[in-house]
């Protein structure tokens, strides 16, 4: 028979059973987070090279028409001997050739709105959380008014408003993105700005500037590269959808929107003109979600503690 003894030591010696399941659990997590991460960059890096080495290796003139080997389907040997692996379209040019012109310009849109929209959004967000008072009030009331509008709409408008063209495109999609910057970067000042470190930063004699620069921006470093992550693939499926509507890129710059919709009307007959590069903006645009959904776990402390 069993002395009390001998129950309180068997109870204490068990650990219990949630103790074993969780670190399991939390590297099962890690896991799959670094599966995430290493899939979609690669992903990612494939469409880059294709972007970088692509309009090196196949040739394309925007303006150029082949009506011998217009609509012909994909994996067809053309006259000239080269093989349209995505077929070609209504007038004869290579899909595969659009498909990597306009990677180029949907990454290079991308990226160049994210630098500007995230300038304007941080800097914002910044003067708003840690000055507050009337650049708080202001910069936030005029955040609000914007949300109020869809930014497809906004940005269409605006569109409208500029003509197609590169660089009107990045004027338009980064007006229609700085909120997303804004108001996360609000939101991490006004955490950062009572922390131990910024205050005996402040005691020290630092000038602001140096406190915002040295102090507070490179502690929300990850939260902004999570954002611009996930609006990266935000930006570029919105730049194909201007292009769609006419309103993007004008007609002598490809796009993978503009592609798309110049095979809507061979659906029927044609079909790989607007799925295939539909499939690969797609592709790209999950690619960009799946990272920056990864990112935030890995980088978001209440759910790596989980």
């Amino acid at each position: 028979m069993d002395t009390p003894t001998e129950n309180v030591l068997t109870k204490t010696a068990a650990p219990p059973a949630g103790d074993a399941v969780r670190p399991a659990a939390g590297r099962t997590r890690i896991r799959i987070g670094r599966v995430r991460i290493i899939a979609s960059l690669s992903v990612i890096a494939l469409y880059v090279a294709a972007a970088i080495i692509g309009p090196i290796l196949l040739t394309y003139d925007p303006v150029a028409t082949d009506l011998g080997s217009r609509l012909k389907p994909p994996g067809t040997l053309l006259p000239n001997g080269h093989t349209a692996i995505f077929g070609t379209d209504q007038v004869g040019q290579d899909v595969l050739a659009q498909m990597t012109q306009g990677a180029r310009v949907s990454i290079t849109v991308g990226v160049a709105t994210l630098v500007l929209a995230g300038v304007i959004g941080v800097a914002a967000g910044v003067a708003a959380g840690y000055f507050g008072g009337w650049p708080d009030m202001v910069l936030m009331r005029l955040a609000d008014i914007q949300l109020t509008f869809p930014s497809i709409l906004l940005a269409v408008f605006i569109a409208s408003i500029l003509g197609p063209s590169v660089v009107n495109v990045v004027i338009v999609l980064s007006i229609s993105n700085w909120v997303t910057f804004a108001r996360v970067t609000r939101s991490q000042v006004l955490g950062l700005k009572s922390r131990d470190f910024v205050d005996a930063t402040r005691t020290l004699g630092a000038r602001t500037w140096h406190l915002l620069i040295r102090g507070i921006l490179p502690s929300m470093a990850a939260p902004i590269l999570v954002v611009a992550t996930v609006e990266l693939g935000h930006v570029i499926l919105a730049e194909a959808s201007l292009s769609f509507l006419g309103l993007g890129t004008p007609s002598s710059t490809p796009s993978w929107g503009l592609t798309i919709a110049n095979g809507r009307d061979y659906l029927s007959n044609a079909w790989w003109i607007s799925t295939i590069p539909g499939i690969g903006l797609a592709a790209l645009v999950i690619g960009f979600g799946v990272l920056g959904d990864a990112l935030r776990d890995r980088f978001d402390p209440r759910l790596r503690s989980m």
